[in-house]
């Protein structure tokens, strides 16, 4: 199963006051940036985040779930409405988030 494009505007709006948001579109899921590093993703309609140190606290007691096979483990994000916790979340992670690697040249 694969993520709608209906719910992946969803989240993004959702998460729209933390500020620079975005997603690219992989393989019928959706991989989600803020700023210019990636947080998470959307998977089978599913928005999960990865497991840093400030995402497992402001977060407490989520789900961990896979979002495809031999992934590593992500967070569920169960409470994607509260909009607040949603930008407090995405600034938190923010320092404890490797960069973004540069594209290979071709």
């Amino acid at each position: 199963m694969s993520s709608s494009k209906e719910y992946a505007e969803y989240v993004l709006e959702q998460l729209s006051d933390a500020g620079e948001v975005s997603s690219r579109a992989m393989m019928g899921e959706y991989v989600v940036y803020f700023r210019d590093k990636v947080i998470g993703g959307i998977y089978d309609d599913r928005f999960l985040v990865k497991p840093t140190p400030a995402a497992v606290s402001l977060l407490a007691g989520a789900e961990y779930q896979i979002p495809y096979e031999v992934a590593k483990e992500m967070l569920l994000v169960d409470a994607i409405e509260n909009r607040e916790l949603m930008a407090q979340l995405l600034q938190a992670m923010y320092p404890e988030l490797p960069e973004r690697k540069p594209r290979k040249k071709k």
